[in-house]
């Protein structure tokens, strides 16, 4: 089976196990770097998650649709276009949650927010690095 064939649910297999890992490393750790509680970063990177999966979907779904309309190839200067829109997306939603969760100003939870993506991408390339060698051996044993 080819990476780009992967049934539904192992996508969300996939997608669950990065965020609950995620979660499970990221809250404890920014709670130790920021000083506020274990349930409140707990909760926080908990929403912020589903922000961001359900951003991704409404996101991915319009710039389909743009494409669709608009008719452009999706090069590396459109992806990189679409990366930045999709972060820029995600920091307009959830900033204010996080100034409003932590009762902190905008500036401290845009801050934060630099401190998670400071996070998530290295996380994001290890843990897809992990999961297709993993994924790979298991099919291999079959």
């Amino acid at each position: 089976m080819q990476i780009h064939d992967r049934p539904l649910s192992e996508r969300v297999f996939h997608a669950l196990a990065f965020e609950i890992l995620a979660i499970g490393i990221s809250a404890p750790l920014a709670a130790w770097i920021t000083g506020h509680g274990l349930f409140d970063m707990g909760v926080l990177t908990a929403v912020v998650a589903t922000i961001a999966v359900l951003w991704n979907m409404l996101y991915n779904w319009l710039f389909d649709r743009l494409q669709a309309r608009v008719g452009f190839d999706r090069t590396y200067g459109i992806r990189v276009a679409h990366a930045f829109g999709f972060e820029g997306g995600l920091i307009l939603i959830a900033i204010p949650f996080v100034a409003w969760w932590l009762h902190i100003s905008i500036w401290q939870a845009l801050l934060l927010d630099i401190g998670f993506v400071l996070f998530y991408l290295p996380y994001g390339f290890l843990f897809n690095l992990g999961y297709d060698k993993i994924r790979q051996n298991l099919i291999a044993a079959d």
